[in-house]
């Protein structure tokens, strides 16, 4: 297939690519700077030079390839308060790409989120498929659960569309995200914190092995399908800041969680969450099988702690 994938370049993207290219197909990549296209270039891929924002680009993009993965979010407005808009700017992207694949029948892949899917109990991919009831329609995260269900919707117009949910950390050396964060907060703080007594619970998947799922997806996915990449299924965050402090040399403590923000920044909002989840159903679907290292294993290899990322 010719592989039309935005978010190419990141974190996942960058695993993506190559597993993509392994198995055959081309691979068009949405490149928001030089420096990502190339890195594209460099891995094999096409470059195409714009952004979530161009729509005639990605409706053009969408339109000459045999299917689409949607990886890129505009994390960076979100996180710097704006997760409203970030939300808003992919489910306009989302909307162009059904509009170029309706009645092709050819696969849209897209990424989306499981923290906060059913919040203290196990989620699965059964999950998330109707409106929370009395949730705000117009905030960020309900934005873009909506755009979620949009895609699944799809499967209705001639496009075999799929929702693969990731988890909150998708780990491995050179994650920049949420570990990253949580060891750069024992770091300044001088202390590996948990929120409460850290017996929430979060679930993970490695890099490579999240890559390998949305290929299969790609490739294989029924029509209206909601995926979960998921190995762990329920970390709890005191084992993970233990594994932290011991690597750091650091004091592990409880953190209260009306200071969880102040304590750890951004990610603090999100480290009290208790939010398993469940791959079962997903693993029989695609035969998908993680042969990845699990959270607590690809901590204790100490890469997380032994590089000096902040974020």
């Amino acid at each position: 297939m010719r592989v039309f994938v935005t978010g190419a370049s990141g974190w996942i993207g960058s695993a993506l690519v190559p597993e993509l290219i392994g198995a055959g197909h081309q691979v068009v990549g949405l490149a928001r700077s030089d420096a990502s296209a190339a890195a594209l270039t460099a891995a094999g891929a096409e470059a195409l030079h714009g952004s979530l924002d161009d729509l005639d680009l990605l409706r053009q993009a969408a339109a000459g390839s045999d299917g689409v993965i949607h990886l890129a979010f505009k994390h960076e407005l979100a996180f710097s308060g704006d997760f409203q808009g970030a939300a808003g700017a992919d489910r306009r992207a989302v909307e162009t790409f059904g509009e170029a694949l309706a009645g092709s029948d050819r696969p849209f892949v897209l990424a989306s989120g499981l923290l906060g899917l059913a919040p203290g109990r196990v989620a699965t991919e059964a999950d998330g498929l109707t409106a929370d009831a009395g949730s705000s329609a117009e905030s960020g995260l309900e934005i873009r659960k909506a755009t979620a269900r949009l895609v699944l919707g799809l499967a209705s117009q001639g496009i075999r569309s799929s929702v693969l949910r990731l988890p909150p950390t998708v780990h491995g050396d050179g994650d920049n995200g949420f570990m990253a964060a949580v060891v750069a907060a024992a770091r300044e703080r001088g202390a590996s914190g948990h929120v409460g007594d850290g017996s929430n619970r979060w679930p993970a998947v490695h890099r490579s092995d999240a890559a390998r799922l949305f290929r299969l997806a790609l490739e294989s996915a029924p029509a209206g399908s909601a995926l979960h990449a998921v190995d762990d299924q329920g970390v709890p965050l005191r084992d993970v800041a233990e594994v932290i402090g011991r690597h750091l040399g650091l004091p592990v403590v409880a953190v209260p969680p009306e200071q969880a923000v102040e304590h750890f920044g951004w990610v603090g909002a999100f480290l009290g969450i208790d939010s398993p989840a469940s791959s079962e159903a997903t693993r029989a679907l695609l035969d998908w099988k993680p042969t990845g290292p699990g959270l607590l294993d690809d901590l204790d290899q100490g890469h997380y702690v032994t590089d000096a990322r902040t974020v």
